[in-house]
């Protein structure tokens, strides 16, 4: 009979196979103390709760806070079901119970009258009751009162056991361990339903409303259903055991199953439309299929309690990029695309390896490389007279004809070597229905039928060099960009190649691509350097400044059909308004990769951009892009810490903005969450100290900070690209001196006022008339106030030596070689610039010694016998070299010279202003103003 209805199911349903979702895993080295996951719960602040075997814990992307339960037994401190409550409030059911976590408490509810083990939670709005289904009957909580409701007398009855809850209405469902039970929320009326005909289980482990139907989880028969109106159960769907269910309220069912994955069932279609389990052969999905706990969030994210390995959860992706995958055995993901071209059918994709052709309509896949090709790297493809034309690096040019599929060498190759062993960078045609040909010997033009025309530098005013790209404006003008400079292709019919640019325009510089806009504007991407731009009459133009691809490798631009810009980088890819609004994607889109290879996107007529990356072939999602929504989550913040051991308390205030009171610290660090959920790694900040401007943050969720004067400081924080996400913090930092500075300060008072008594007592005796009106107090204010200065400068030399000279003993008895100083002397110099240590303005030898994990007297003879120079020099020369980088930036234009010289690292003006001298010849502000000349 079993298999029977297996069969009759799977007739029914149409199975999808495993669903590609890329998920990671959560375990006890990512903070989670327990394996054993057995509830979930999102709270609206963003945070993700988790019950375990025997705690309560919070996630926000980064990071785990623990919740210890203080119940008697390690057995009554097991979670099974979490649930939120008004005023974001979480509870949740024990062993022991029903407990709430109240700020970082957590405390009983109802200790004396709910002692049970807990099953399932459920609140309403409408009764402002908390149901609670526990081992021993139905309990209602209201207002610290408690009502208890037995569905049969007898108290060890299964009937008792409530495993789930589902409200209808007035109507209270309650699945039970032997039989379905309805209460009437108004008189609390309970009425038991008829059993089920024949074998279908009535042991219920949990239940879902649904439409005028109760879908009801069992453990040997997958899930039952029962249809209101008509009183009958049937059976849906047996995918065995079923430890989790739970729906989207309007068409899909999440199913989680121990031993099967997870389903998600359509129930208009009644089709399975997504099946995640465990991969075996490929390791992907979730890491087991024995699924303890599930919950879909209200983002799409898929969390799963997973069988003794803690949590799985799928990356959040807004899916505004979909990955290009034809039905072929070739993972197309793994392919460093360098060329591209879309048509209405035909797809050809040039890469590193080869070239691939592919029509999904007709069902053609094809594979071309050497031998086949002289060279196997396809650097351009363009559509010339019905047919394509490829151009290889080494292996010159090729002719695909998509009407029988099949690839052969350009019909006049015999016309010039390049031909057949050059490169062929780039190609277009212009409106005379010309092929130009951008290559390694120069640039060609091509008629057909043995017409070609070339031009290089002997013959023209082309610069020497490769030619990279041809590109012709709507004044069918070209542009002919040259790794030494550009050149113009006249529009009259000459088409002579000429070099007549205005003063200050880039043609003297090597610039990948020229990209005319909706509105006219010509685009410049140069190898480095702004982004540039200007008219098509090149009386006005500028370079872009300023902006998220400033210090990266241009690669590509494209406009959409919204007029945007889209710029693809080697790391990372941006729209842009042309005007100061700019939005980076990432991984949280369902970018599959920030690395991008120089490949010309193209874009179909319905809008839709193909891009070809470092990982493939794929292309925006036209409709969910236009309706992109933010993360509806801001920033919080979740951690104050000082001096890495002391957590401060942090209070938000009624205008969403966190206030801090800081006492004196060598290191703040404040810790938050933008509740992305993808890799820790891939997140993406941006803060503002003071209204000193947006700084970028990748990579991090928390911000140190070493130094911040006395008084009050405003930090903002938000998502990179989303102002709505913004976030404030308040610090307050209060003075706090020091003991031995306050006795100090004291003595030297004394001193002044004994100095000003003798001084006097001295003038009387010997007679003289002198002025007394700058007295010696006064002098010595003066001394106390150039005391606490020099104090301040030497501070940093004193931090710095301190190490140096502890250590000044033992490298006496230290044997190096030359060798290995040099050896040494080029890891600390990576070090310094990889790192950026020296930004840290308490940096000791001690720091620098345990990063390059060695002794600190090795460090202190290098510096002394071999690099003759002192630790402090040493690091100061970094810091002068960062704030000669920051000034050519112009980021003196944003921050004051304090500021700067702060974010190098250094404590003191005076010793900033002094060893910049020595460094430069000159001061700071010279230096400024020999740059601005």
């Amino acid at each position: 009979m079993k298999n029977i209805c297996i069969i009759i199911i799977v007739a029914f349903f149409s199975i999808v196979s495993g669903y590609g979702q890329n998920f990671r895993g959560l375990s006890v080295e990512d903070g989670l103390p327990d394996l054993v996951v057995n509830a979930f719960y999102k709270d609206s602040q963003g945070f993700l709760w988790a019950g375990t075997s025997s705690s309560v814990e919070r996630f926000d992307g980064i990071r785990f806070k623990h919740y210890d339960i203080p119940a008697k037994t390690a057995k009554e401190k097991e979670v099974n079901v979490l649930i939120g409550m008004p005023g974001n409030e979480v509870w949740f059911g024990n062993n022991a119970g029903v407990w709430k976590i109240s700020q970082d408490s957590v405390l009983q509810v109802a200790a004396e009258e709910i002692k049970s083990k807990v099953y399932t939670l459920l609140y309403s709005d409408s009764t402002k009751c908390l149901y609670v289904g526990t081992e021993a009957g139905l309990f209602i909580y209201k207002d610290g009162k408690v009502h208890r409701e037995l569905l049969e007398p007898n108290v060890f009855s299964p009937s008792n056991s409530v495993r789930g809850l589902a409200l209808e209405n007035d109507c209270l469902w309650i699945a039970t361990q032997q039989g379905l039970y309805a209460m009437s929320l108004r008189t609390r009326k309970v009425i038991p339903i008829n059993k089920p005909a024949g074998n279908i289980s009535q042991a219920f482990l949990n239940i879902c409303y649904v439409k005028d139907r109760l879908y009801l989880g069992t453990a040997e028969q997958g899930i039952i259903v029962f249809d209101i109106k008509q009183g009958k159960f049937k059976s849906y769907l047996n995918v065995g055991h079923i430890s989790s269910l739970s729906t989207d309220g309007n068409d899909l069912l999440y199913v989680g199953t121990n031993g099967n994955g997870i389903y998600f069932v359509s129930l208009k279609s009644e089709k399975v439309t997504k099946h995640i389990q465990h991969d075996t052969t490929s390791g992907s999905g979730i890491r087991s299929n024995s699924v303890y706990s599930l919950l879909v969030d209200h983002e799409g994210i898929v969390w799963v309690g997973v069988f003794q390995m803690g949590i799985d959860y799928s990356l959040f992706q807004q899916e505004y990029f979909m990955s290009y995958q034809p039905q072929c055995d070739l993972n197309f993901k793994y392919l460093a695309v360098r060329s591209l071209e879309i048509g209405s059918d035909d797809k050809l994709i040039g890469t590193r390896d080869g070239l691939y052709y592919v029509n999904d309509r007709r069902g053609i896949f094809k594979m071309f490389k050497s031998p086949q090709l002289r060279a196997n790297m396809i650097l351009s493809i363009c559509k010339y007279r019905g047919k394509y034309y490829i151009g290889t690096f080494g292996g010159g040019l090729y002719v695909f004809d998509s009407s029988s599929a099949s690839l052969s060498d350009f019909e006049d190759a015999s016309l010039h070597p390049v031909f057949m062993n050059g490169q062929i960078f780039s190609m277009t045609t212009d409106t005379d229905g010309k092929l130009w040909m951008a290559t390694s010997d120069g640039l060609f033009c091509y008629e057909g039928k043995g017409k070609l025309r070339q031009y290089t530098s002997r013959n023209s005013q082309l610069p020497e060099g490769n030619v990279y790209q041809v590109y012709f404006d709507s004044t069918h003008r070209g542009w002919v960009c040259t790794e030494n400079g550009m050149a113009l292709i006249s529009p009259n019919e000459d088409r002579a190649v000429v070099r007549k640019f205005p003063k200050g325009f880039i043609h003297d510089r090597l610039i990948r691509i020229v990209y005319e806009d909706s509105r006219h504007q010509l685009y410049f991407l140069p190898d480095k350097g702004h982004l540039f731009r200007s008219d098509l009459s090149l009386m006005h133009f500028e370079e872009v400044k300023r902006t998220p691809i400033d210090d990266k490798n241009l690669q590509f631009i494209i406009e959409d059909n919204e007029g945007w810009l889209w710029i693809g980088t080697n790391n990372g890819l941006y729209r842009y308004d042309k005007g100061k609004k700019w939005m980076s994607f990432g991984v949280v889109d369902g970018l599959p990769t920030s690395i991008f290879l120089g490949c010309v996107p193209r874009k179909e007529e319905n809008g839709i951009l193909w891009f070809g990356s470092s990982q493939g072939v794929f292309c925006t999602t036209h409709e969910k892009m236009k309706k992109k929504q933010p993360t509806p989550y801001r920033v919080q913040v979740v951690e104050v810490c000082v001096d890495n051991n002391t957590f401060l308390p942090v209070s938000l205030t009624g205008k969403n903005e966190y206030v801090v009171n800081i006492p004196s610290f060598e290191k703040l660090t404040i810790s938050f969450s933008g509740f992305s959920y993808i890799y820790p790694e891939f997140v993406a900040y941006e803060y503002q100290l003071d209204g000193n401007g947006w700084n970028k943050l990748e990579g991090k969720s928390e911000l140190p900070f070493y130094d911040l004067s006395s008084g009050k400081h405003e930090l903002k924080i938000r998502r990179a690209n989303d102002a709505d996400s913004v976030t404030s913090i308040v610090l307050y930092r209060h003075t706090v001196w020091k003991g031995w500075m306050s006795v100090f300060i004291v003595l030297v008072i004394l001193f002044g006022i004994y100095g000003v008594i003798h001084w006097r007592m001295k003038s009387r005796k010997e007679g003289k008339a002198q002025s007394v009106e700058e007295t010696p107090l006064k002098l010595a204010e003066s001394s106390v106030e150039e005391l606490h200065t020099r104090e301040e400068e030497s501070e940093q030399e004193e931090n710095m030596q301190e190490d140096e000279d502890l250590s000044s003993d033992k490298y006496k008895y230290c044997r190096m070689s030359e060798e290995d100083c040099r050896l040494l002397s080029e890891q600390l110099d990576s070090l310094m610039n990889e790192k950026r240590l020296y930004m840290n303005p308490k940096l000791k030898i001690a720091d620098l010694a345990e990063a390059l994990h060695i002794p600190s007297y090795k460090l202190s003879y290098l510096f002394s016998q071999y690099l003759d120079h002192t630790f402090y020099d040493y690091v100061n020369d970094f810091r002068i070299i960062e704030f000669k980088r920051l000034i050519e930036k112009g980021e003196h234009k944003s921050y004051s010279l304090n500021a700067l010289m702060e974010k190098c690292g250094f404590m003191s003006r005076s010793s900033f202003f002094r060893h910049f001298k020595k460094h430069t010849g000159m001061t700071p502000n010279e230096y400024i103003n020999s740059l601005e000349k």
